[in-house]
């Protein structure tokens, strides 16, 4: 272990940071992977490329341990440390193993629950990385999403204000979309917890500054671009991920029909946004075994899965005689339901075993 067990136990903080890291590199190398498949982000953290699943294709998958909890209290029963003991536990006795596990939110970091990089002696590192901005996938989440947004209220702004003829000379490849304003359902995001915009009115101000309206910020990570990144098919790819953008319903028209971020011919610049987002971000545990940190957290307001990309690859990695290791959120009504019939159901992986975590507390 690159960290020193003491007794009394230190802080989760203290431990994480007494930690002697292993480069990311190195951790890379562990399971096959070269530099050539991996971005760096400084030295402990990395982004690897889908295309390892072509390369290991024909490789057998290592077997796929989910773990879950009875429902949780306000601070959480041990799901993650959980997942990266049992990780750690299997490392120990000599097996090959990956940890799968989802990026938190800032809004509970920042609030009476703090981080999800796991507790004591079984932790993934470094843990302020972990907690914090990682390598920007909840922005590149919550900018595509905004984009979307701003896009919609521009789009109102300019069919009030234009004839056709100067719409179609503003914006020839979209047609008038008559959109209904009070049909819209796609609020705006930011990743942390701020109760005083759930609520508000925007285009206040002059008539260049939008029909005024009643929407809200949601936090980022609930996000439906969220839930599309953790669903994405790693096979698939960029082609996956532009369709299910582009699908993304948002209101409806004046009849009722329903507009998609097609019709606003806004999906491709939202998916160049999250290009860097859909690959996995490769870490390691205080054991030193690589773990992939990947799409969100909330599995009672999102889909609270790490993704099926990160399993994809980790399972190929770790070949038949190994394991992966990952968690669903929340208790096992949403988040292990949201494992077995959304996620399973769309990559295909069927889990060779469950822990439940349960606590006396819950």
């Amino acid at each position: 272990m690159p960290v020193k067990r003491v007794y009394p136990v230190p802080s989760d903080i203290e431990i994480a940071q007494s930690a002697d890291l292993i480069p990311i590199v190195e951790v890379a190398r562990s399971v096959g992977l070269s530099e050539d498949d991996i971005d760096l982000y400084g030295k402990w953290k990395a982004k690897v490329h889908l295309d390892v699943l072509q390369r290991l294709k024909d490789r057998p998958n290592g077997k796929y341990i989910d773990v879950t909890a009875i429902t949780p209290t306000p601070l959480g029963e041990g799901k993650t440390v959980t997942t990266i003991g049992v990780s750690q536990g299997l490392h120990y006795i000599g097996k090959k193993v990956f940890t799968c596990i989802r990026q938190p939110s800032m809004g509970p970091t920042f609030g009476i629950k703090g981080g999800a990089a796991g507790g004591g002696y079984a932790q993934v590192v470094p843990m302020e990385d972990f907690n914090l901005h990682l390598t920007g996938d909840i922005h590149a989440v919550g900018v595509a999403h905004n984009l979307l947004a701003a896009a919609i209220d521009a789009r109102i702004l300019h069919e009030d204000r234009l004839s056709d003829e100067k719409l179609a000379q503003v914006c020839p490849e979209v047609p008038r979309l008559n959109i209904d304003p009070y049909s819209i359902m796609w609020n705006r995001v930011v990743d942390v917890s701020d109760r005083a915009i759930r609520n508000i009115i925007i285009g206040l101000g002059v008539k260049t500054d939008g029909r005024p309206r009643q929407t809200g910020y949601d936090i980022t990570v609930a996000s439906e671009i969220m839930a599309i990144l953790a669903l994405t098919d790693g096979y698939k790819g960029l082609k996956d991920l532009r369709e299910r953008l582009g699908r993304i319903v948002w209101g409806t028209d004046k009849k009722g029909k329903p507009l998609t971020a097609e019709d606003l011919k806004v999906a491709g610049a939202m998916t160049v946004l999250m290009k860097d987002a859909l690959m996995p971000n490769l870490m390691q545990t205080l054991d030193g075994t690589p773990a992939f940190v990947h799409a969100g957290p909330f599995a009672n307001i999102a889909q609270g899965n790490s993704s099926i990309i990160a399993d994809q690859i980790a399972l190929k990695l770790v070949g038949p005689n190994g394991y992966v290791v990952t968690e669903s959120g929340f208790g096992a009504d949403c988040g292990m339901e949201k494992f077995f019939n959304i996620k399973c159901r769309y990559s295909g992986l069927i889990p060779n075993c469950v822990v439940m975590v349960c606590s006396i507390r819950a």
